[in-house]
């Protein structure tokens, strides 16, 4: 592995690690808005999304550890369940303000 490539392995770790963390601080405000709201739906939806950052926590620290020819595909598929994520964050955060 070059140095260069290295390199860009860490800044693209780097940056959906603090996706991830970004995600995860907005879902937890969510919740506390639901929470203050008693909106029971919410809350579970939001509760399965905070168990989904873990996942996905989960994968990205096995992304760090794979090799090159592992690297392309496990990278892959945490960028789409991040975007999966995202639309489901989208989703519930517009339920929470409108309550």
């Amino acid at each position: 592995m070059t140095i260069e490539t290295n390199a860009a392995k860490h800044v693209i770790l780097d940056k959906l690690e603090a996706k991830i963390h970004s995600a995860g601080a907005k879902l937890e405000t969510m919740k506390a808005r639901a929470e203050t709201s008693k909106a029971n739906l919410e809350i579970k939806a939001i509760t399965d999304l905070l168990t989904k950052k873990r996942e996905m926590q989960q994968k990205l620290q096995e992304l760090k550890k794979s090799e090159n020819g592992h690297w392309e595909q496990a990278k892959a598929d945490l960028e789409a369940r991040f975007a999966d994520f995202e639309k489901s964050i989208k989703s519930v955060e517009s339920k929470v303000k409108a309550a």
